[in-house]
């Protein structure tokens, strides 16, 4: 029986970043890339450092062996179709996101979901643990896979693990409401390092394991079980030079003058680009463009939104109708601002590829990233990134992680209509060929400083520190074997929180 291939960097999330495609009648699968969020930001991080890529492959109830997808080795986790509905449309989608995103929709709890959540997570930990090597790192990430760590640390205690959480953690208010609540704690806790997108979803973090677990810290390191686990934020980045050659590409160029053209030569276009959930924010930015509209505070004649709702995976399940909701208030503009050929909103319910996303970031005057709460948002990040004229206005919500990386954007309240007015109307204001260039100029630089693969090491190095392994199939040792891990928050976390 041949052994499975042994890798050295495993990088593991809940799907693959592909997309499969079933071909013809013998059911042949083929994988097409698909980057968007945390693919987007690992895919060059995987590719350099030749690690492979653990997750799920999308496709119900199949058995599909390792393959390759653009010279990435993808191991595939396959998940009976009952655990998937379970798992990501029961527990992740409508227990998970509403609790970890500030309760913008009420969350959901079924013992059967939480059941599915925990076979699931034990399945990638199998996986994993049969293609790392001795001693190899392990990255895992986003809270489909929080019990992953403690899993994965019990079969195969000789690799160092790292965590990483793309959404924010929440406040204790809202974490407690959870019932897996400890459970989700100590499968964090078999990491050696757990990061976040910013301090304050550290500081929330810390002061859960404080509230619900028998554990002792020492300042941002935890100490479970004889172990030292340390604690940080690392904000994401983008892959600076891929948007850049992207951007600066005479087909994307071409594209974006088209799409000016396409909506009528606009004095003004925004763009939102957004998944479709209540936490987005989008429901919001429409009721405040709907009333700069009516205050006649903006001309329909001269300015146009473009938003984006990228489709999300629903697995079936019964949640609130964000599309409906967007759809009814979209209808709602055009019926009253908008001519025949010259909408005031676009609606674009569907997934673009790189070229056509950066076009499109290319020919908005104005990026309204806003959602009522966020890890890190993006898209705001690789709006900055195509802008090599510096021009364009970011108007950034304060609930996104993304806030405090780009203090050069002008920040506003989500929930707060009247302010979501005021910087739009700002924002136009203060744009034009010279307008807001020296704050874009700021923002670009500091992309230029800390891109995903400044992000990365920053995080691999800290996850490398100097407390030694446990080798396989030893009994952790206790306190006195373990040289404690440095408090680390990161040295481009520190710069982009103002500490």
């Amino acid at each position: 029986m041949q052994m499975p291939a042994r890798h050295d960097f495993v990088v593991v999330t809940a799907h693959l970043p592909v997309e499969p495609i079933v071909m013809n009648r013998h059911e042949r699968v083929r994988w097409q890339p698909k980057r968007s969020g945390v693919h987007a930001a690992l895919h060059p991080v995987v590719a350099q450092r030749h690690g492979t890529w653990v997750g799920w492959h999308s496709l119900d109830d199949r058995q599909t062996g390792r393959f390759n997808s653009d010279g990435i080795s993808m191991q595939p986790v396959p998940i009976p179709a009952l655990d998937i509905h379970d798992h990501f449309g029961g527990h992740c989608q409508t227990s998970l996101t509403p609790l970890y995103h500030d309760g913008a929709e009420p969350p959901r709890f079924n013992r059967r979901w939480r059941h599915a959540y925990r076979r699931v997570n034990d399945r990638y930990s199998h996986a994993v643990a049969n293609i790392a090597a001795p001693g190899a790192t392990v990255w895992v990430h986003d809270y489909q896979l929080q019990l992953l760590p403690a899993m994965l640390r019990l079969r195969r205690p000789d690799l160092l693990i790292g965590f990483f959480l793309h959404v924010p953690f929440p406040p204790i208010e809202l974490f407690e409401k959870l019932p897996q609540r400890t459970e989700i704690l100590g499968g964090l806790l078999g990491a050696d390092l757990v990061g976040f997108q910013s301090r304050r979803s550290s500081a929330n973090f810390c002061q859960a394991v404080t509230e619900f677990g028998e554990y002792r810290m020492d300042g941002d390191v935890v100490h479970p079980d004889g172990r030292h686990v340390s604690i940080g934020a690392f904000p994401t980045s983008v892959d600076r030079v891929g948007f850049e050659r992207l951007a600066r590409d005479q087909r994307t160029r071409r594209r974006a003058a088209q799409i000016r053209a396409e909506l009528g030569q606009p004095r003004t276009m925004l763009l939102a680009v957004d998944h479709l959930d209540p936490a987005t924010g989008v429901e919001q930015r429409l009721d405040a463009y709907h009333e700069l509209l009516a205050d006649k505070r903006l001309d329909p004649n001269t300015t146009v939104l473009v938003q984006i709702a990228v489709p999300g995976r629903q697995y079936g399940m019964d949640r609130p109708d964000t599309w409906t909701q967007v759809e009814r208030k979209v209808a709602q503009i055009n019926g009253l601002y908008s001519w025949i050929t010259r909408p005031a909103v676009h609606l674009l319910h569907q997934t673009l590829d790189s070229r056509e996303l950066v076009a499109f970031y290319l020919a908005a005057d104005i990026m309204l990233a806003t959602p009522l709460r966020d890890g890190m948002h993006i898209n705001a990040k690789e709006y900055v990134a195509c802008r090599a004229d510096n021009t364009g206005t970011l108007v950034l919500s304060e609930g996104s992680g993304t806030a405090s990386a780009l203090p050069e954007a002008i920040t506003v309240n989500p929930y707060d209509v009247d302010a979501l007015k005021a910087a739009i109307v700002g924002a136009i204001e203060l744009g034009g060929p010279h307008g807001r260039k020296s704050e874009m100029r700021r923002m670009r630089r500091r992309l230029h400083e800390y891109d995903v693969h400044r992000w990365a090491a920053d995080y691999l190095d800290a996850l490398a520190g100097p407390a030694p392994r446990t080798p396989a199939g030893a009994t952790p040792p206790g306190p006195a074997s373990h040289r404690p891990r440095p408090t680390w928050s990161g040295p481009a976390a520190r710069a982009h929180h103002g500490t």
